[in-house]
């Protein structure tokens, strides 16, 4: 059953006791979940698992067989599923702001501190329920007209909505922007629980670092599910793991997870061996004294011990994982791909001119930047999806490529069976074996007679990619590789591109995918391509310095890179790098002065005003008690701001000083 009651204050939601089963499946098991009002869940498991059905149970679209889901009193639950229904009549930014708009008229978090004020009895408990209220008053008074406008902006620009963008109408919009108008509409309403179902699938890395950040300062909880790494790593303060139909909660983020699964793991392999030796020797009593009366009574007992014992599986025995390798590529030459003095333009836009790449074998190039600067025709332009207008794109000697995005997994039949859509795929005369390839994507038995149309999005990813590997290749474009493959896949996909041998080049939001991957990045921005020879790690690095890169610019060919890590520097960079410490470590050093400075008056002030608020008699005059209020709560705010950043430019000084 699902029901709406009133639990401890911090607490939003309880699962408790949660059986799910289709036909004769059962997904979920007594699943239990306690989720706090300040709480950044990740809910984690192979596809399939059940997570999206357990969001599906806590939002009241689906019932639970038997156990209880019980929401707190008022709170609003505020879900993003993967797919959305299209959106219709509205400019982009009408639509947003209807979100912000109703939770404005609502008030519903002000009439929940109203209810909790009139129960509470503890003092210190009605002080904190006050300034919250007084906190909550003055933002809510704030919302509607501008200031709803300039917070539905800040959220658009953010998701990577440019002004031009916010006044198209939305059935302009494909797909993946609606989702985007989805995600945008929520963040504006600021519900009391977040449900994010893969939230970052359908964004550019930009925009998921920025949702990472406002997430991190969400003043409600957060349930997601999502197979990004990095993004759980920078956001999650607990990870809830469906494992054999049962949840199992870790603290911490995805990376604490991995090491206390492991720990786990480690136990319950211990146990399981422990127990199948007991076991083990009960059967051999049992068999060794079925028939000998003097013993049936002992053998009974034996019997139904073991028809109870409820057995520990053995970690080692987990779900299939994709078995992946490409094969291997034919030798290139060493240039592979070039795009010489090429321009290119949308009716509308202006995206390169006279752009000048060269493309190398054994290159892993990771394209990056912000939404709209043109990563994706970059990437088209290097495939053959898009020719240039002007200039020339040639390829290598003995160059084969394979090109992978969105559109080859709209491209599948769907009235074909899985078999069926590999075999087109498949060269005449290749010696590749549909029916095995298939299975080191995890299509097996039964799987390879499905109908395309029936294959979810992480099987309509498998099978694309299975499609690209029917022949061997050795230059790879990719756009999003990973949408809808779940962690144990995602694994198995990068340690495949690490070992392939042949050059790629790809898109992608996930940066996990990018260090793993690549050795060259190519940050597109305003129609300039610069190219950094290195790993990730290196361009972050990098784009921290003025003269971070050489520029593959518009306009006459830039030289060639120079290739130098930061171990080999010249004499001039080193006097160069030497400077650059010494006004980091001044700038540090003035920092934690003037935070200090600020942060002491900040704190005389706070003390000040609460102790004014503490004297009973302030409160006889009747006259502005909530404007002090108000008052104290934004200064204790200020201060709780500049103690972060007193710590954070401390940390910044001893890292300098170092």
């Amino acid at each position: 059953m699902r029901a709406q009651c009133r639990l401890y204050p911090r607490l939003v939601i309880d699962i408790s006791g949660v059986i799910k089963s289709f036909g004769s499946r059962v997904l979920l098991r007594d699943v239990s979940l306690r989720v706090g009002a300040r709480d950044r869940v990740a809910l984690v498991g192979p596809n399939g698992s059940g997570k999206t059905t357990l969001f599906a149970m806590i939002v009241g679209s689906q019932l639970p067989d038997s156990g209880r889901i019980d929401i707190v009193r008022d709170a609003v639950v505020g879900y993003l599923p993967q797919e959305t229904d299209e959106l219709r009549g509205r400019s982009v930014l009408a639509e947003v702001m209807s979100a912000g708009a109703a939770m404005a008229k609502a008030g519903h978090r002000l009439e929940v501190l109203e209810h909790e004020l009139e129960q509470t009895d503890d003092p210190q408990e009605r002080e904190a329920l006050l300034a919250e209220y007084a906190r909550l008053q003055g933002e809510f008074d704030t919302l509607g007209g501008y200031s709803l406008e300039a917070q539905a902006k800040r959220i658009m620009s953010g998701l990577g909505f440019s002004e031009r963008d916010q006044a198209r109408q939305t059935e302009s919009l494909s797909g993946g922007w609606l989702m985007r108008v989805a995600l945008a509409k929520l963040l504006l309403a600021g519900p009391d629980v977040l449900l994010l179902d893969e939230p970052t699938n359908h964004l550019d890395l930009e925009s998921v670092t920025w949702l990472e950040r406002f997430l991190r300062g969400y003043e409600g909880a957060v349930l997601l599910i999502s197979h990004d790494r990095d993004f759980m790593n920078g956001l999650a303060t607990k990870v809830a793991s469906i494992e054999d139909s049962r949840l199992v909660t870790y603290t911490g983020n995805f990376q604490d997870f991995v090491r206390q699964r492991e720990e786990r793991a480690a136990l319950l392999e211990a146990a399981a061996k422990n127990q199948a030796k007991k076991i083990a020797h009960t059967e051999a009593f049992i068999n060794r004294f079925r028939y000998k009366a003097s013993k049936a009574r002992q053998v009974q007992s034996r019997i139904k011990s073991l028809d109870k014992l409820e057995r520990v599986q053995s970690p080692s025995a987990q779900r299939k994982a994709m078995k992946l390798g490409f094969p291997a590529p034919p030798r290139s030459g060493r240039v592979v791909i070039t795009l010489d003095d090429v321009s290119f333009s949308y009716p509308d836009t202006s995206v390169y001119e006279s752009l000048q790449l060269e493309v190398e074998r054994g290159q892993k190039v990771a394209l990056v930047g912000p939404n709209g600067a043109g990563k994706t025709t970059l990437l088209k332009l290097l495939a053959g999806a898009l020719q240039p207008q002007a200039g020339e794109r040639r390829l290598g000697h003995n160059v084969s490529l394979g090109y992978f995005a969105q559109h080859q997994i709209e491209a599948l039949d769907p009235g074909n069976r899985v078999i069926e859509e590999l075999q087109k795929a498949v060269p005449v005369g290749s010696s590749v074996r549909p029916r095995d390839l298939l299975g080191r994507f995890l299509f097996s038995g039964d799987d390879i007679d499905k109908p395309v149309r029936v294959l979810s999005g992480g099987e309509q990813t498998r099978l694309a990619l299975s499609k690209l590997l029917a022949s061997p290749l050795n230059v790879l474009c990719l756009d999003e590789p990973t949408n809808h493959l779940d962690i144990v896949s995602r694994d198995v996909l990068e340690d495949a591109l690490a070992d392939y041998e042949g050059c790629i080049v790809l898109i992608t939001h996930d940066r996990h995918l990018i260090r793993s991957v690549a050795n060259r990045i190519l940050e597109v921005r305003e129609g300039r391509v610069r190219s950094f020879e290195g790993d990730y790690e290196y361009y972050l690095y990098k784009t921290g310095q003025e003269d971070s890169a050489s520029a593959v610019s518009s306009g006459p060919a830039a030289p060639a890179p120079e290739r130098r890590t930061r171990p080999d520097l010249s004499p001039k960079d080193r006097r160069r790098q030497a400077a650059d410490e010494r006004r980091r470590l001044k700038e540090a050093r003035d920092a934690v002065s003037r935070l200090e400075s600020e942060l002491e008056s900040a704190q005389e002030e706070c003390a000040r005003l609460g102790a004014e608020l503490e004297d009973p008699s302030f409160y006889l005059s009747g006259s502005g008690v909530n404007e002090t209020i108000k008052r104290y709560e934004r200064m204790r705010r200020q201060v709780a701001k500049l103690e972060a950043e007193w710590i954070r430019a401390g940390a910044e000084l001893e890292e300098a000083s170092s």
